[in-house]
């Protein structure tokens, strides 16, 4: 029975790994109220000119009404995936935390659940005992996938605040691609306890 709950954990964990990266992970937008827009617009066009001309400018916003304006425009706009934040960063030329971002929460999660699901369906062995140690290897690195995520979340988001203006007003929520890879990660760790795996080689 044990068995089976750990090759069922560790195919869900799989099959919400794969939308875990390439489903955006988070989403951000920049919106500029348009009554400050207009306001910042006249100031611009003021500093050009005299106290006359700001006066002017006062004037002719009123009687068109730009300071009453209500509603946003959006100026910013960025929705990412892990997978796309690999290829942003290799377009960047940083190449060196490209490769880590993709082995760390991709390659070495793929592998070390392909690993655990052969573990699962091999006979006990000589060759079952030393799959289990290469497993309990990659265990070590169980949480660096989560510690990625937390990266790229924080990558994003300060590009946005760099991106950010006194106009600009900055709203971000997190994707479904980061909900996926929660899930990914709690049943990744229940398969993990489910299976017995060999600490030490018996001599």
């Amino acid at each position: 029975m044990r068995n089976w709950l750990s090759v069922i954990s560790v195919v869900i964990a799989l099959g919400l790994l794969f939308p875990g990266i390439t489903k955006p992970v988070l989403s951000i937008e920049g919106n500029i109220d348009k009554s400050k827009l207009a306001q910042a617009g006249i100031e611009m066009l003021a500093e050009e000119g005299d106290g006359r001309t700001r006066s002017m400018l006062m004037m002719f916003s009123n009687m068109l009404g730009l300071d009453k304006l209500e509603g946003e425009i959006s100026a910013y706009s960025k929705t990412q995936s892990i997978l796309g934040t690999v290829k942003e960063l290799a377009n960047n030329n940083n190449l060196f935390v490209a490769a880590l971002v993709a082995l760390f929460s991709i390659v070495i999660p793929s592998l070390k659940l392909l690993m655990q699901l052969l573990y699962c369906c091999l006979p006990a062995g000589g060759v079952k005992q030393k799959l289990g140690l290469v497993i309990c290897a990659l265990s070590k690195w169980s949480m660096v996938d989560v510690f990625v995520i937390a990266l790229i979340v924080t990558y994003l988001a300060g590009n946005a605040h760099g991106k950010s203006g006194e106009l600009l007003i900055m709203n971000a929520q997190f994707g479904e691609g980061f909900w996926y890879f929660c899930a990914y990660c709690i049943f990744a760790i229940l398969a993990s306890n489910l299976i017995k795996t060999p600490i030490t080689v018996s001599k």
